[in-house]
């Protein structure tokens, strides 16, 4: 509630639109907001709570008929969990505090009655947080009541009914990863079941065994070891070597896997270089381990660009899993990462290239005369042989497809790969002597790049397609800073309070567009993006990356 902008009845108004189908009951009511937050006023005892929420005062004037109303509605939402409990309240009119606790407690609980009760807290000020821990040990349902669900390998799922027993089969999940120096400690829950230190378990999402060594028990710093876990336990292991976070433990023989969170495909990336030489060698354990321990973290080797890229959901996310690999003792520099453009042609064109060298020796030559054409990008490249009359032998056929490709990976005006070329030998010249390999490789990639260069070369950039929800009234902000972003809105579409805006945008104008959105929107929208296809790069944006290229090049 101490935050810039902070509103309580337009935040509990909003949640009611999102989410039309469940019961928000506050509990408390917040005595001023943002900067003059200063307490909480508890609608069923009817008393004022100040500073960490153990001071009782007076409620101010201006809030009894709120807390009133507040305090009706709380008792009137207990009431509806039994009989017995509206009953009572048609007769009196009034239930006890603890009748409304228990009513409160037993809505929670209920999967079926969709009640929600809302807490408010500033975590800076210390404001209401003692208040919401107390009662998250009797809102929040015990471990052993928690229903989980098998997926089985077909996708069907089937539930694991509560309570959950140590007789039942083994069923738990890892949902933490923490790495030091010293190894890595791997956090999981027990659903049904038991499990022994030194047990083996099956983890089917990797199909793999796995030995659990000493079992652990963390409280803050310390560990306890123990010798069994059971049935809604948390436990520690240390050392493992094939199961990592969202990974389901169980026995052999079962192969179905405990229904796991779905997360959203990175939206942030940035490209990582190790500091030092002796960095470099702990650059790939180091990112993997804090991968490992993130399912919303992901890192890649770019073949295009030749990076190293970390993904994740934001410029915060990414400084910390920074951090968290300079404590592995791996120092990191990060920077913008290239854009993946790729390089083909618009036209047919021809040259003819030759390769001699004499040194003394034996000699080196050989003549390509090679055709490009244009195809669908989507095709790749194909090579051909139109060679007539043994003017090139196959040998030498294949020597030069092999420069050919060379020539493909290293890119002819940018330095990006290339795509959507055919390339036709169509004549040659051999010398009985001096002609090798290496010289018809060498004519290959020449003739390859001379045709190319004639034949109307352009730049193709990636398109995303991106997916952003935001409040209604951030929908014009939103569709005018994509127009300025070269993109191409598809559609538009309210839901439940939010709207939802479609848009193809280049990659190169979205990758920093997490934390325009968040400008943009005060921290309240979203988005999804995915590749979508490549499209021709403008002409003038184009020269730019050429002219980078040519730079670069002649700087090294």
């Amino acid at each position: 509630m101490d935050r810039e902008n902070a509103n309580f009845d337009r935040t509990l108004e909003a949640m009611r639109e999102r989410f039309p189908h469940h019961k928000f009951v506050p509990v408390f009511l917040p005595i001023g907001s943002q900067a003059d937050f200063k307490g909480l006023v508890g609608a069923l005892t009817r008393k004022a709570y100040l500073n960490d929420g153990r001071d009782s005062g007076e409620i101010p004037e201006d809030m009894i008929d709120a807390v009133e109303e507040a305090h009706v509605y709380i008792t009137e939402s207990a009431a509806e969990t039994s009989d017995e409990l509206i009953e009572k309240y048609f007769e009196t009119g009034e239930l006890t505090i603890e009748e409304v606790r228990e009513g409160m407690r037993t809505a929670a609980k209920s999967a079926d009655l969709k009640t929600v009760p809302v807490f408010i807290t500033s975590a800076t000020h210390n404001i209401g947080t003692y208040t919401l821990l107390e009662t998250l040990g009797v809102y929040v349902s015990a471990a052993s009541n928690r229903r989980a669900a098998w997926v089985k390998p077909d996708g069907e799922r089937e539930f694991l009914d509560p309570p959950q027993k140590d007789n039942a089969p083994l069923a738990g999940y890892i949902f933490k990863e923490y790495t030091d120096k010293f190894g890595t400690l791997t956090f999981f829950r027990l659903f049904s079941g038991s499990l022994k230190s030194n047990d083996s378990v099956y983890i089917p999402n990797r199909e793999t065994d796995e030995r659990f060594g000493q079992l652990l028990v963390v409280r803050g710093k310390e560990q306890i070891q123990v010798d069994e876990l059971h049935a809604g336990d948390i436990g520690v292991v240390a050392k493992l070597k094939e199961a990592h976070v969202g990974d389901t433990i169980t026995r052999k023989g079962n192969e179905k896997r405990l229904l796991a969170p779905a997360f959203d495909p990175p939206v942030y990336t940035v490209a990582v270089s190790p500091r030092t030489q002796a960095d470099g060698a702990k650059l790939g354990p180091t990112l993997t381990a804090v991968t490992n321990a993130d399912q919303t973290l992901k890192w890649r080797a770019d073949p295009a660009t030749k990076e190293t890229l970390l993904e994740g959901m934001g410029g915060t996310h990414i400084e910390i899993a920074i951090k968290k690999a300079e404590r592995l003792g791996c120092n990191i520099d990060t920077r913008m990462p290239k854009i993946p453009y790729q390089e083909t042609i618009t036209r047919t064109a021809s040259a003819e290239y030759t390769h001699k060298k004499q040194s003394g020796g034996a000699g080196q030559y050989g003549r390509v005369n090679l055709r490009v054409e244009p195809q669908d990008p989507a095709a790749g490249f194909t090579f051909e042989s139109q060679v007539v009359g043994g003017a090139v032998s196959a040998q030498f056929i294949g020597s030069t497809e092999k420069g050919v490709r060379q020539a493909l990976e290293e890119g002819v005006i940018a330095g990006y790969p290339v795509v959507g070329v055919k390339a036709i030998i169509f004549d040659g010249k051999m010398h009985d002597v001096d002609s090798k390999d290496i010289a018809f490789q060498i004519a290959g990639r020449g003739a390859f790049r001379e045709a190319f260069a004639d034949a109307n070369p352009v730049l193709l950039e990636p398109l995303m397609k991106v997916e952003i929800t935001v409040p209604e009234e951030s929908m014009g902000d939103i569709m005018g800073d994509m127009t300025s972003r070269r993109g191409v809105v598809q559609g538009m579409d309210t839901q439940l309070g939010r709207s939802i805006v479609t848009a193809l945008a280049p990659l190169s104008e979205m990758l920093r567009y997490a934390n325009d959105l968040r400008s943009m929107t005060s921290g309240r929208g979203v988005f999804r993006m995915e590749f979508s296809h490549y499209e021709r790069l403008p002409e003038h944006l184009a020269n730019s990356v050429i002219s980078a290229h040519k730079a670069a090049q002649q700087e090294a």
